[in-house]
């Protein structure tokens, strides 16, 4: 049966560039035997679509936030800044929507603890993961919003009473939570390679 699948996909691989009809079929196949919700041992594509996302989104904007902080008021500044903050909202939305989803689609089981408090260990991780993203993205917009300056939420714009005090302490806020963000991500990849070198065990082909 497996045979029969394969044979197919690789026929249709041949004549995909040169027949539409063929590209639809072998894409219909690829969607078939792909896994779109968790299961017990790894991640569906919908998972691993919104983790990746917010990987590349973070891996953009960190370095783009520390490099506005040294820039002066200028036209360059501003377009950075714009750019900062819709990849902002972006993550920000793109978080919620990933929690409820983890609602609906509980989280693969880790298996057998290779060491005591692991599976403790890689819950909390992950729950501060999403409290240091989402603190960060409110208290930016706040920051924002007490500056006295227009925020565009994408379906609507909001603006309110500035407050410079306020501003000042949220500004304090985004930054204290991006250097947690940073060390969270840190320990997140050491785990990762804590595992393959210590423990033998590929936990990065479970979301890949």
């Amino acid at each position: 049966m497996k045979y029969g699948v394969y044979h197919q996909v690789v026929q249709l691989g041949h004549s995909c560039f040169d027949n539409a009809d063929s590209f639809k079929i072998l894409f219909m196949i690829f969607l078939n035997r792909m896994n779109l919700t968790n299961n017990s041992t790894e991640y569906g594509f919908i998972s691993k679509t919104f983790h990746w996302l917010s990987a590349v989104a973070l891996i953009l904007q960190i370095p783009l936030g520390f490099y506005l902080v040294d820039l002066d008021f200028n036209e360059t500044r501003l377009t950075i800044e714009s750019i900062h903050v819709v990849v902002g909202l972006s993550i920000f939305y793109l978080t919620i929507l990933r929690l409820i989803y983890k609602i609906f689609n509980p989280t693969p089981s880790l298996g057998n603890s290779v060491f005591p408090g692991q599976k403790l260990i890689a819950t909390m991780n992950h729950v501060l993961l999403y409290l240091t993203i989402l603190t960060i993205t409110i208290s930016g917009a706040f920051k924002k919003l007490f500056n006295g300056e227009i925020l565009d939420l994408f379906f609507f714009n909001l603006e309110i009473k500035d407050n410079f005090e306020l501003a000042e302490i949220f500004y304090d806020i985004h930054i204290i939570s991006n250097y947690c963000l940073i060390a969270l991500i840190s320990l997140h990849i050491l785990a990762v390679i804590a595992h393959k070198v210590l423990f033998k065990e590929n936990l990065l082909k479970r979301i890949l």
